[in-house]
């Protein structure tokens, strides 16, 4: 049997490009850089298998000149908002993803900003570089942060990444309270004493540290709006490690800079690779903490990703359905 021709949008780890590069007909990306998107139309009309990640933009006209080759969009990442999946799907297309691998490496990372913003962690560690070093020791009144021990914490979403976050966060002494679609299982709200919210808005209000934690869909863009934004507390904490969509990016800026809130972490923002200046000029304040999407960046969730991919390719060209496909939304 012939092996398929794989193409990659961008450079992959080198075990991963190893062990794909051994059972398939692989066209790597030589340059860590996005394909431009007359690369993608070209790639498309050789290609078995597309391998893009979420910088690529998958369109209907994209999928419309593919060649009948074209049998399998094979996402490196969970999420899929950059696919027109309903488009592959009319076409004949599988889409699959990686969920899953992302939930531990993201939650650490969300549960290192819950702390860092209000102990303000990248601050101290900036005023110690521009001293080059030279301060004048322990100050009863330097640096002063927010205690996160028995503050409420609010979680948007409690899937696998929420719940993995909640679990750190009740080991910190935080209050977990959680907005769903429905409620979690009996037995995970009891281990995690966590509280059930059906009301988004009257969550919002009582919390002093709200995580974002929702896949980005047609419902969710700018679920965190202004008018939800000024129900938190002037003391509240806002941290979103999920998609930059889900928030209104300019009013929470407003906010922040309004002093409405106490401060922010972003790990996600509106438009990829071009942050608003106006949140770095905060950053540069010291009112908000920026981060270059760094949720999953580790070395095992790259690779575990890259082997979700392998294994979704060979599943699908050895007749079968994949364990990762992803089905256009119902209406």
């Amino acid at each position: 049997m012939t092996k398929p021709r794989v193409v990659l949008t961008r450079k992959l780890p080198v075990p991963v490009e190893q062990r794909m590069g051994e059972l398939f007909d692989l066209v790597p990306n030589p340059d860590d850089q996005s394909l431009p998107q007359e690369a993608l139309f070209e790639a498309v009309k050789t290609a078995d298998v597309l391998v893009p990640t979420l910088t690529d933009r998958i369109d209907a006209d994209l999928i419309r000149a593919a060649g009948d080759q074209l049998r399998m969009i094979a996402n490196f990442g969970a999420g899929t908002e950059h696919i027109d999946v309903e488009a592959a799907n009319r076409a004949g297309i599988i889409v699959t993803n990686t969920p899953g691998v992302l939930t531990e490496d993201t939650a650490d990372m969300t549960m290192a900003l819950i702390v860092a913003v209000p102990r303000r962690l990248v601050e101290g560690s900036q005023a110690l570089l521009q001293m080059n070093g030279e301060w004048n020791g322990w100050s009863p009144n330097w640096m002063l942060g927010r205690r996160i021990f028995g503050k409420k914490l609010g979680i948007v979403g409690m899937g696998r990444i929420g719940t993995a976050v909640a679990r750190r966060a009740k080991a910190f002494g935080l209050s977990i309270h959680y907005h769903n679609r429905a409620p979690v299982a009996d037995q995970t709200q009891a281990e995690l004493n966590a509280t059930y919210w059906d009301d988004l808005d009257d969550m919002l209000a009582r919390m002093d540290i709200v995580t974002i934690h929702t896949p980005l869909t047609p419902e969710t863009r700018h679920m965190i709006d202004a008018r939800r934004l000024a129900l938190l507390k002037r003391e509240a904490y806002f941290v979103n490690v999920s998609r930059g969509g889900i928030v209104d990016e300019a009013a929470l800026i407003d906010a922040v800079e309004d002093r409405r809130i106490a401060g922010a972490a972003l790990d996600v923002f509106n438009k990829v690779p071009n942050v608003n200046p106006r949140l770095l000029e905060l950053c540069r304040q010291n009112r908000i903490t920026l981060l270059p999407h760094m949720g999953s960046a580790t070395l095992e969730s790259r690779i575990e990703m890259g082997e979700r991919v392998l294994i979704n390719i060979r599943v699908v060209f050895d007749g079968h359905r994949p364990p990762d496909r992803v089905l256009p939304a119902r209406r």
